[in-house]
């Protein structure tokens, strides 16, 4: 396992570059989204959104004529709230209303519900409702959200804080011999997570059942079953979600929508099919954005470049209420344990808080606090290199935790189960070729500037029961269950309750399948996204389906095999474990029969069947986990060349290397499609993509005119280095990949910048890199370099 051609030699199992069999009907248009659904009696809701950030509702007047198709908070009657406490201490808990209940909390908060025949029907009524509001002053920077003078959010909190916490490992000692120290302030933008398909949902009531059915663009139907059963007072036997081709996920179709709870509500109410699809506008002002952090860090060093200890303050802005089912403490909550990254130090001394503003919730976008953390830290290793006067690729290696260190326990407790991340900096380090862009970096005239950058990390992927459970959220994965069913023609089904929107899983579970049975992956069908027919899982989130979705599925076809292989040797008249299953054959010896007659036998031939055949048939269900509960580790180097224009602040994207250790590749083709679309989105990250707030807490990027997204002609050509270091702890030494693209790119970009400016003086530490900030960063040089 885990060759090229997979254990037929023939180019379908583990390692295979399997074109993706999903994408025949998508290219084909065949796909079937929320906004392709239309029942008979269908309701399109719209939402009025409330205009102010913060504010006390005094009073909301429907209009006489179509009041009856209004609903306000007092309408939702037996409907609670959603709530998403942590169990770490300090924190404090809020509850987040369907509909806006006494105060606004954020620009956009659903205020009243508005149903009508179409969108725009229902957009007209929402314009006729009235509230008589009491603008509050709003919190709108998270530094200043718990200053003295600052209006509490929730009236019986003490400050606007979620939660605040503090580590520190053998802080003091460490810094004693330090010979450089520097200190540097950085700050993430707000963004928006963009996916092609918005959020999407259409509530079906059946009253003869008792049965609400909700299609939803989720990446986490069984989670979301859970919570707005809650809030309906529903048994979660009464709720089925279902979850059909979404396009994108990216964290943001991981939450439980008020819009989700609203509409399973109404279509109880009034037993009619009620459909909300969001629009972009929605998307981008009201509903729930990530990334906002800030960071204060210094770190230390000794003469040879040895990094000693780190010391951060860092701030993420979690927005106006506690998201579920992730909490607005999941981010500040990872900072502390994440921050060292792949490298070893003596001393970690830090401090988080998990500020509370008037905007929308911060929600785990992909790459979860890693950006951030990657960015703050790599950016401090580079002023230290300037400042002991080593390369930048020189204080990486001599920090990196080395391979002979494997597996090992950093600083904050993560276990590294394998690899070799001084190998991953030396690969990059030769196909960036550093003498040719140092003799261009020379040679550059005019108001050019060339730059050279780095950025590595390592990302935990596939964490499970006991990192969750520390974190006290309302989700804790357990056992990752799949079903293995051999149809009586010869074809497998496989069940699983994750979700593929984009990953390729009909593809490589499918590999797996073959592995394991040798079933064509032409022949295995993957059904997921339906909590009436799939096993429980929390879901698609934090690299984990490729490991425990995939370890679930080999293990489930393990135990199909035994079934089979059993039958088989009664046919062929051999013992059980002279069968080999491959190639759509049981083979013992110089015998075979097809496997379409192992099923035929079981299903149609009982009397075929030997005495002691396994009576519970050819379909198995096994769970899963991980050797450990600690999670895969996969780990990047990026390097990047950019070029500065000084008159402009243009920057552009000359060269881009990654070298990437997913462990095993189930497909490398799909492993490199998961890097690509991180990248361009961790690109977006570092130049362009930004959601600002005024004063006031008004959202000034409400289109994408102005909220601006990286385009084809932004997208350098992109080379991936593959490593490859099994895992020990999964089943098939595979490692989490789906957010590792997006992780890197800010900071080896503005490395890069960085590295572009520093003969003059400047650097940029906010992403993202605007022209902007560039041309403000050399201007605020130039009075420093005078006077030097």
């Amino acid at each position: 396992m885990g060759t090229e051609s997979g254990k037929s030699g023939i180019g379908k199992g583990i390692g295979a570059r399997l074109a993706r069999r999903e994408d025949d009907r998508f290219l084909r248009g065949r796909g079937r989204y929320v906004g392709d659904m239309k029942l008979p009696g269908m309701l399109e809701m719209a939402f009025l959104r409330s205009p102010l950030a913060h504010a006390r509702i005094r009073r909301i007047d429907k209009p006489e004529d179509g009041a009856q198709h209004i609903y306000t908070v007092a309408d939702l009657i037996g409907v609670k709230g959603m709530r998403a406490d942590s169990g770490l201490p300090g924190f404090r808990g809020s509850v987040q209303p369907i509909l806006a209940e006494g105060k606004v909390r954020h620009v956009g908060e659903p205020i009243a519900a508005c149903l009508a025949e179409t969108r725009a029907l229902a957009e007209d009524l929402a314009e006729l409702v009235e509230v008589d509001f009491e603008e509050l002053p709003a919190v709108h920077d998270m530094t200043r959200a718990c200053d003295a003078d600052a209006p509490l959010l929730h009236e019986h909190w003490d400050r606007n804080a979620f939660l605040e916490s503090a580590v520190d490992i053998g802080f003091e000692a460490a810094v004693k011999d330090a010979a450089a120290v520097v200190t540097r302030r950085y700050r993430t933008a707000r963004q928006c997570m963009a996916p092609l398909e918005g959020r999407g949902v259409l509530a079906v009531w059946d009253r003869n059942l008792e049965m609400l059915t909700l299609h939803s663009a989720t990446q986490m139907p069984h989670v979301v079953r859970t919570g707005l059963a809650e809030c309906l007072g529903l048994d979660q036997g009464q709720v089925r979600i279902v979850a059909p081709d979404v396009g994108g996920g990216f964290g943001y179709k991981g939450i439980l929508l008020a819009e989700e709870v609203c509409a399973g509500y109404l279509a109880m109410k009034l037993d009619r099919p009620i459909r909300w699809l969001e629009d972009r506008r929605e998307h981008l002002t009201g509903n729930a954005n990530c990334r906002e952090h800030s960071y204060e860090i210094t770190g230390y060093a000794a003469a040879d470049g040895e990094l000693l200890a780190v010391d951060c303050k860092a701030i993420v802005d979690s927005g106006a209420y506690s998201i579920y089912p992730f909490s607005a403490c999941l981010e500040a909550a990872q900072v502390p344990s994440i921050l060292p990254g792949p490298y070893q130090m003596r001393g970690f001394r830090c401090t988080t808080m998990a500020a509370a503003t008037n905007k929308p919730p911060i929600l785990p976008f992909r790459g979860v606090a890693r950006t951030g953390v990657c960015f703050a830290l790599e950016l401090t290793l580079d002023g230290l290199a300037r400042e002991l006067g080593i390369s930048q690729e020189e204080i990486r290696r001599r920090n990196l935790v080395r391979p002979d260190q494997m597996p090992f326990t950093n600083i904050t407790n993560k276990y590294f189960d394998s690899g070799d991340y001084p190998e991953a900096l030396r690969r990059a380090v030769e196909a960036i070729d550093i003498p040719a862009v140092r003799k261009r970096q020379a040679e550059a005239a005019g108001n050019t500037r060339i730059g050279l950058g780095f950025a590595l990390f390592c990302e935990q992927g596939a964490h499970g029961t006991s990192v969750y459970h520390g974190w006290g959220i309302p989700m804790v994965p357990g056992f990752e269950q799949a079903t293995a069913r051999l149809t009586p023609d010869g074809g497998l089904e496989l069940r699983v309750g994750v979700h593929s929107h984009g990953q390729g899983l009909e593809t490589t579970l499918a590999q797996i399948a073959f592995d394991e049975i040798g079933v064509d992956p032409a022949k295995v069908k993957l059904v997921h996204g339906d909590t009436a027919y799939t096993p429980y899982s929390t879901g698609t989130w934090g690299s984990r389906c490729a490991v425990m979705a995939g370890g679930a599925t080999g293990t489930a076809c393990a135990a199909l095999g035994e079934r089979m292989r059993k039958i088989a040797a009664h046919l062929m008249q051999a013992k059980p474990e002279e069968v080999v299953l491959a190639d759509g054959f049981a083979r013992a010896g110089s015998s075979q029969i097809s496997i379409e007659e192992v099923a035929a036998t079981w299903y149609r031939k009982p009397q075929l069947l030997p005495d002691d055949v396994d009576p519970r048939g050819l379909e198995a269900t096994e769970g899963y986990k991980t050797v450990r509960d600690t999670g895969t580790f996969s780990y990047a180097c990026h390097a990047v060349v950019v070029s500065v224009d000084l008159s402009l602040g243009h920057i552009q994207l000359l060269d881009y290397v990654i070298v990437e250790d997913a462990g095993t590749m189930l497909n490398p083709m799909i492993v490199d499609g998961q890097v690509y679309g991180g990248t361009v989105q961790g690109i977006g990250t570092a130049l362009f993509e930004e959601m600002p707030f005024d004063a006031a807490g008004q959202p000034l990027a409400s289109t994408l005119a102005d909220y601006h997204l990286p385009v084809a002609a932004d997208i350098p050509p992109i080379r991936i280095l593959h490593m490859e270091t099994p895992s020990p702890i999964s089943r098939f030494g595979q490692k989490g990949i789906g957010e590792s693209g997006a992780i890197g790119p800010p900071a080896a970009i503005a490395n890069a910048v960085n590295d572009a400016l520093a003969p003059l003086g400047a650097a940029v530490n906010e992403i993202p890199l605007t022209p902007e900030r560039v041309l403000r960063a050399l201007a605020e040089a130039q009075p420093k370099m005078a006077a030097e």
